[in-house]
């Protein structure tokens, strides 16, 4: 690694606010829906949950669709035990519905799991 890189290069991982290439690729499906009228409102990373004490979850999307739902999207390209467990906490404590989504290679974009 070269001197003064961030320890998160060395992790495959970008700074908090910025968009890997899938996120963005669902940020513009986003806005296509937004576009359709079937969301209202999202935001990237814009909310965190507190799940215990200092263990907390960060949203990768917070969704407010047209009919007022709030959903938390969480995309993925390969999950992590960590991540799984802490998606499953999220789900349990807080009223919103939690979708996981993976780009797919097939004409429908996205494969969906819920939790």
């Amino acid at each position: 690694m070269r001197q003064g890189t961030k320890n998160w290069q060395a992790l495959g991982r970008l700074p908090r606010g910025r968009m890997n290439k899938t996120e963005a690729s669902y940020a513009v499906h986003l806005e296509r829906r937004k576009a359709a009228g079937e969301v209202a409102w999202w935001v990237f990373e814009g909310v965190k949950l507190r799940l215990a004490d200092a263990t907390f979850y960060d949203t990768d999307f917070t969704v407010m669709l047209s009919t007022g739902e709030l959903e938390v999207h969480e995309v993925k390209g390969h999950w992590t035990d960590d991540a799984r467990v802490k998606i499953k906490v999220a789900a349990a404590q807080y009223p919103f519905r939690f979708i996981a989504l993976k780009k797919s290679r097939d004409a429908s974009g996205w494969k969906v799991e819920e939790f």
